[in-house]
């Protein structure tokens, strides 16, 4: 497996070293071993599948805080995403910026988001499914967002905003108070 540290401290992408032959290839996508190595975390407890309909589906700003906050490692395995990650971390070197991967199905690039940074995605086709493997088991009560177009960070998502869930378009803009704990 083949990490590469991002512009946010901590954050990695993450590929696969696909061995080739005849039949096509074969690559790990998850190894405990290869993420503790590096110091990452490497408990990850819980994975789910986002499917999304229709190009254009925005999903974001969510993260969980403690005592639920999590690691997430992301996978796009139908279609392709832009995906976007947040550094919220306050005593971060890289707090409130923000970087942008396209992470598709052909190119079985992962992202290794750390606790304390915001997560959200859009489609650039439809039928695109992300799997999501996380540190933490889902936690309502700690389930927090911010408006994905929230002028404090100025994200450039890259298609029109086709679907939204009513949730994420009713989030507030971002401040840094309900972080304290993180």
């Amino acid at each position: 497996m083949l990490f590469t540290q991002t512009d946010l401290e901590g954050a990695y992408i993450v590929e696969p070293e696909k061995l080739n032959d005849n039949r096509g290839y074969f690559a790990r996508t998850w190894c405990q071993k290869e993420f503790q190595i590096r110091n990452l975390d490497a408990n990850l407890v819980q994975c789910s599948i986002s499917f999304n309909k229709k190009k254009g589906t925005l999903r974001g700003m969510h993260l969980q805080l403690p005592p639920s906050a999590e690691t997430k490692l992301v996978r796009c395995t139908r279609g392709s995403v832009y995906d976007v990650i947040i550094d919220l971390r306050l005593d971060s070197t890289t707090y409130l910026q923000w970087i942008a991967i396209t992470l598709t199905a052909d190119n079985s690039k992962a992202l290794y988001i750390p606790k304390g940074f915001a997560h959200g995605f859009q489609t650039l086709e439809d039928n695109t499914e992300i799997f999501y493997q996380m540190s933490d088991f889902y936690s309502p009560t700690c389930a927090v967002g911010f408006r994905w177009n929230d002028p404090a960070f100025k994200i450039h998502w890259l298609e029109e905003i086709s679907v939204i869930s009513e949730r994420d378009q009713q989030y507030k803009d971002y401040t840094p108070a309900i972080l304290l704990d993180i």
